[in-house]
């Protein structure tokens, strides 16, 4: 592994990071409020993205980067912050629902 690949995956562990801590927020809060999907579909489109350039790398050299997985587990995290935005939504609109009914 050269420095080049040890600084991508350093980048993507200090993005990954990040990603639980939103999760939990997310899980945590039973809302949709404030968050933006939009946003968060654009961050999967830049990994795949990146993903896509260590598929077309493999391919002409034969080597699969280590940091795939990173790419990988960081695309989950994401997804799974996604789902929660949706169940969030549900959630608010049940909410909001519950609150007209008692006016």
């Amino acid at each position: 592994m050269d420095a080049v690949q040890l600084c991508e995956i350093g980048m993507l562990v200090a993005f990954g990071i990040s990603w639980p801590f939103n999760i939990l927020k997310s899980w945590r809060s039973r809302t949709a409020k404030g968050k933006s999907v939009i946003f968060e579909y654009l961050v999967v489109f830049g990994y795949l993205i990146g993903l896509l350039g260590k598929y077309i790398s493999w391919r002409r050299t034969g080597v699969l980067a280590w940091s795939v997985w990173f790419y990988i587990a960081d695309i989950l995290m994401v997804l799974t912050d996604i789902l929660l935005y949706y169940r969030n939504t549900a959630l608010d609109r049940r909410a909001e629902k519950l609150a007209e009914n008692k006016k």
